[in-house]
């Protein structure tokens, strides 16, 4: 295993102040949580997918102080005799099946899709005048206001709220996941709740599975510059010199421990710097060897292209090619997610 001297030392903290320390310099808090909370299905398509699995249209009902918002999601679940696991993907688009989105592959698989499009939830500029923005009043001349990964985030967790009342989900088995700035966002959602038993980040990148610390490609301070509003207001001052950091992203990594956390990188999408996730993975290890669980095994001071590695509770895997949430990112987080999956009685 690496040693990373250079890294600030997560087993320093607690659990609660390491992410407290990554909300109030990185990512931003919500203020309070919404006051009611209901679901209404407004569509249902019994034999989607060819017969193969019922797909229904979900709108999520949120009030807080009197301010009400609303935003849809997709549930896809196949015909199965016991409950299934279930993926929740932050997607770029609500169309279902969508480029990213392989439904009926997946369904095959017999593994349920809840999907919701981000900018349901909040566009991805800098406008928090609406949707979860002004339902939380959202006041960015505040150091520790959140930005659009924290409002996403906090989407995935409505949906799980929605996923605990299905008997067709298997709750051992519930995931988050998404790709690029969503990689991040799903990897923030698992850190904050913990009902995710499964974290899929794909080619997250800086802010995301990379540590910021020796990182190539995009930097702390690039990503700033050209995504303000996706953080806190706080990190504008935390970009400056990585190495000064009191965390990094092995931070957020570690959160997810002792639960299972899959990490993908591809060989070309050298702007997210797969070194950096993978090194990610190594620095986040030790969090989970210390909650009695292994981290990345198998794995020497590189990942060997191609080869996926899945004996962990953090899983990786190192794919030929660019920037894309590709089939066989799918393939190998489905297959990670059901060689680790619970069996039932």
């Amino acid at each position: 295993m690496m040693i990373f001297d250079d890294l600030p030392c997560f087993s320093s903290y607690t659990r609660e102040e390491a992410l407290s320390l990554l909300l109030d310099e990185e990512y931003g808090r919500l203020p309070s949580q919404p006051d009611t909370l209901e679901f209404h299905v407004v569509r249902r398509e019994e034999n989607a997918l060819a017969g193969k699995a019922p797909h229904l249209t979900v709108e999520a009902w949120v009030t807080l102080c009197g301010r009400g918002f609303s935003f849809p999601f997709e549930l896809v679940c196949p015909k199965a005799e016991r409950p299934v696991p279930c993926v929740v993907l932050i997607s770029f688009t609500p169309e279902v099946p969508a480029a990213y989105l392989p439904s009926e592959e997946l369904c095959d698989l017999g593994l349920a899709v809840a999907s919701f499009h981000c900018g349901a939830v909040s566009p991805d500029n800098g406008d928090f005048s609406a949707k979860a923005g002004g339902l939380f009043q959202v006041d960015r001349g505040v150091a520790t206001a959140p930005g659009k990964l924290a409002l996403w985030a906090w989407g995935a967790s409505v949906v799980r709220e929605y996923l605990g009342t299905c008997s067709e989900i298997d709750q051992e088995a519930v995931a988050v996941a998404g790709h690029s700035r969503l990689g991040k966002a799903a990897l923030l959602a698992g850190a904050l709740d913990e009902r995710f038993q499964f974290v899929f980040s794909n080619e997250s990148g800086c802010s995301g599975a990379a540590l910021y610390r020796g990182k190539k490609g995009e930097t702390a301070a690039d990503i700033q510059q050209m995504f303000p509003y996706w953080f806190s207001p706080s990190f504008a001052n935390c970009t400056g010199n990585p190495d000064q950091l009191p965390f990094d992203q092995h931070f957020l990594l570690s959160l997810i421990a002792p639960r299972h956390l899959y990490v993908s990188s591809a060989e070309e999408d050298l702007w997210s710097d797969p070194a950096a996730e993978f090194r990610g993975c190594l620095a986040a290890t030790p969090a989970f060897e210390a909650m009695g669980v292994s981290g990345l095994v198998g794995v020497g001071a590189r990942p060997q292209l191609g080869m996926a590695y899945h004996q962990g509770n953090i899983g990786y895997h190192l794919r030929a090619g660019k920037h894309f949430f590709s089939r066989e990112d799918w393939r190998q987080f489905t297959a990670y997610l059901l060689f680790h999956r619970k069996p039932r009685g």
